[in-house]
């Protein structure tokens, strides 16, 4: 089993991490890059793979339906699940653009635990009203 860590930990150790790209500038295009990386590592197992399926078409929400109604209305449009190479790689990147996230952070003396918690505590606030 994994040890779980605090984003606190995780911000903390990419910033005695990083060596070469402390620069806001490298940190940010490499965010972006390891962003496209996530998309393209998802594509792959779509068609490479072909462990998962995109079956994308328009999303019917309940005329006079509620809230609720509307959300299990909703589909993610994926058919299957990742095999674990293909989990593997996925991980791999996402965990390469939580890096260059938590280092921006770091960068610009914000703190990732008190974003998650503030953004936390506006989802709950407002709920499915929020409608993201």
């Amino acid at each position: 089993m994994l040890k779980e860590i605090t984003a606190g930990e995780f911000q903390n150790t990419v910033d005695q991490m990083l060596v070469r790209n402390r620069s806001i500038i490298d940190l940010i295009t490499k965010f972006q890059i390891s962003n496209a990386r996530v998309n393209r590592t998802i594509v792959k197992a779509v068609t490479h793979c072909g462990c998962i399926k995109i079956n994308a078409q328009k999303q019917i929400f309940p005329e006079n339906g509620d809230l609720e109604e509307a959300r299990k209305s909703t589909q993610t449009h994926l058919e299957g699940n990742l095999c674990e190479n293909c989990r593997d790689l996925v991980e791999k990147e996402i965990g390469s653009n939580l890096f260059y996230l938590a280092a921006i952070c770091e960068a610009l003396g914000l703190s990732l635990a008190d974003i998650l918690a503030k953004e936390h505590d506006r989802i709950n606030l407002l709920g499915k009203f929020s409608l993201r």
